[in-house]
């Protein structure tokens, strides 16, 4: 996406994004749309998600998200999407929720980018 990334990092992404399930904005929309149930967790760091972030999006850093998730009343069956500046980060998060049981989440591919180009509501 923007920025470039480390070899050993994007072998990281690449890896967890063969083992997660991920959508593309218009799919997102989609998801907003449909009437159904959606936990949307920004998985950015602090100072990002307060510079613009999707609107009824919630924040749980990368760093503290297996700590801090059950925190919140989220359900591991429930259906929830992460997102980060592109999707790299998002998608480390998916699997690991994935590894915790959480059997519906998806990681944003194209992150907050894709959330600004497909015009979502953000705040």
């Amino acid at each position: 996406m923007g920025k470039k990334h480390s070899p050993k990092f994007l072998a990281i992404v690449n890896a967890a994004r063969n083992d997660i399930l991920e959508c593309e904005p218009s799919e997102f929309r989609g998801m907003i749309e449909d009437g159904e149930s959606l936990v949307v967790i920004d998985v950015r760091e602090r100072h990002e998600y307060e510079a613009g972030h999707l609107v009824d999006s919630i924040h749980i850093g990368k760093g503290v998200l297996e700590r801090d998730i059950e925190k919140h009343e989220i359900g591991e069956g429930q259906r929830m999407v992460l997102y980060c500046g592109g999707g790299f980060r998002s998608a480390i998060a998916a699997k690991s929720l994935k590894q915790m049981g959480y059997s519906n989440v998806y990681s944003l591919w194209g992150g907050w980018r894709g959330i600004l180009a497909e015009g979502l509501e953000t705040e």
